[in-house]
Parts: C-alpha cells; sequence; structure tokens
C-alpha cells in the first residue's frame, strides 16, 4: 500500500511546467529558450506564459502559483522588490536578492545566465565624453530618448538624475526600436536602453558611457523558480542549472538583435542558440 501511495504521488507530480515572462523583446526570448531546453531535457509538457508584464506582475505570478520560474536581473529584484538601493558589488547584489528570494517567495534564484543586462546610457562614439560625469559638460543639452520602463522605475530615471545631466528637449519615452531610429536620424543624442540591446552589436558609432559614481545597481539575468516546483523533480534544477552561464552578453546582443532587427522568430532564434551551444 505504501509503495502504491508512493508511485501515485509521483505520477502526480509531473503535471506541467509554466514558464513565465516579463513583457520585453528579451525576456520573451529567454523564457523561450528556458522552455525549449527544458523540453528537450526532461521530455514533458511546458506551457509558455510570455509577456505578462512588467516585473510586479511576472513576480505576483510566480507568488500566486500562475507561473512557476522566469528570467529576472538581480538589481531589478533589489531595487523593485525588495525597495532598496544597490548593494556595492554584483556578488553582494547576488547573495542578498538569493536569499530574501528564499525567505519571501520560497524561491530559488539560480546563478546568473552569464550576461550583463545593466542600463547603458548610449551616445555617439564622435563624443569626447566618457563618463556620465563628463557628460555634464555637454554645451547644447541632450536630446535624450529612453524606455517607459526606465522613465518609471526607481532605479531608472530617478537614480540618473543624480548626474544634472543638461537637456536640450524634453527628454522622448518610447519603445527600443523608435529609440535607436530616432539616434541614427539625428532626433536624439542619448539612447538609454541595456547592455544587451542588439543593435550595439550592429554599429560601431555608439557608445556607452560609464557610471562613474555608481548609481545603478548590478543587473545580472537568473532563473528563479519555485522551490515547490524544484521539489517535484530533481531533474528540473539541474536542467535550468546547465545554462547558467551560458549567454555571454555578446551573445545576448546577437540573438536580441535577430529578433528586433531581422525579425526572426523567438522560437527559431532560441532553437538555434541551443543547438549552437551544445544544449539540444
Amino acid at each position: 500500500m505504501a509503495a502504491l501511495l508512493v508511485g501515485s504521488g509521483c505520477g502526480g507530480s509531473k503535471k506541467p511546467i509554466v514558464v513565465g515572462s516579463k513583457d520585453t523583446a528579451e525576456q520573451m526570448l529567454i523564457g523561450e529558450l528556458v522552455a525549449q531546453h527544458l523540453e528537450h531535457r526532461l521530455g514533458r509538457k511546458i506551457v509558455r506564459n510570455l509577456g505578462l508584464g512588467n516585473t510586479a506582475a511576472v513576480y505576483q505570478a510566480l507568488l500566486n502559483g500562475e507561473v512557476g520560474v522566469y528570467p529576472e536581473e538581480t538589481g531589478t529584484i533589489q531595487a523593485n522588490i525588495l525597495k532598496e538601493n544597490p548593494s556595492v558589488d554584483a556578488a553582494t547584489t547576488l547573495e542578498r536578492v538569493r536569499n530574501e528570494m528564499r525567505r519571501l517567495a520560497q524561491a530559488e534564484l539560480l546563478d546568473p545566465l552569464g550576461f550583463d543586462h545593466s542600463w547603458a546610457i548610449v551616445v555617439s562614439n564622435q563624443n569626447q565624453f566618457e563618463t556620465l560625469s563628463d557628460a555634464q559638460a555637454a554645451k547644447d543639452g541632450w536630446k535624450m530618448g529612453a524606455t517607459r520602463d526606465f522613465n518609471e522605475r526607481r532605479d531608472g530615471m530617478a537614480m540618473l538624475n543624480q548626474y544634472r545631466l543638461p537637456m536640450g528637449a524634453v527628454p522622448f519615452v518610447g519603445d527600443l526600436n523608435s529609440l535607436y531610429d530616432g539616434f541614427d536620424a539625428g532626433r536624439l543624442t542619448m539612447v538609454v536602453g541595456t547592455q544587451t540591446d542588439g543593435w550595439l552589436g550592429r554599429h560601431e558609432n555608439y557608445k556607452i558611457l560609464r557610471d562613474d559614481k555608481r548609481v545603478f545597481g548590478y543587473y545580472q539575468t537568473c532563473l528563479m523558480a519555485r522551490s515547490d516546483v524544484l521539489a517535484t523533480d530533481p531533474k528540473i534544477q539541474s536542467a535550468l542549472g546547465e545554462l547558467s552561464g551560458k549567454i555571454t552578453t555578446k551573445d545576448m546582443r546577437r540573438l536580441n538583435a535577430a529578433v528586433a532587427i531581422e525579425h526572426k522568430k523567438p522560437a527559431d532564434v532560441a532553437a538555434e542558440f541551443l543547438t549552437q551551444a551544445g544544449l539540444k
């Protein structure tokens, strides 16, 4: 009878794993990559619940059990979930948010995927400035463009304002396509994106200004998974862990460019990467 009950419990644990993501192109691409990898490694049904919204929306879905795993940045957790100021370095940030997610969300934050998702303040490489402090000396002021996400987040525009950059126009808020199009057309002289934007791997006329005052946090993208989901099968965490350290910033730029610039399907881009990385 005991053996029968154990066997029955194991059979019932094989319900679908739900992979979620935020609504950015990069997040949905990573979500697709994770889903395909789990399908290949585990040979079981994986449900995609991608493009759910911002951090608050996907984190709540994780807490509610609507999502079992999703990609999240360490600095985003610290700033927008824990409501804390940045830690002194990337390792401290990771340790802090990992411990808090175990305590608050009963979730495990796996080792970073390998790329830097920090904010990138982009200007022309014809510019003599190298740091954000240098950029305070711009005589004509900046025509800046930023995403809505950056404009609204407590670790975004509010932090950049500490540099008191002179503005030559009201900052433009739009999606990444419109920002980089505006930059290339000369309507914008500064774009706020991230280190993994696809455009950064395609053009040599872009320069990222260094955050010399370290007002921004450290943003390593990790997979966050509910502990109860991981407990159903030890192969789940093992499979997810295979992705840790496998995606460089250069890789992520290339993958993002394939989706955002070449308009390839995220599923096709994810499948090609997994094959090239020896994971499929």
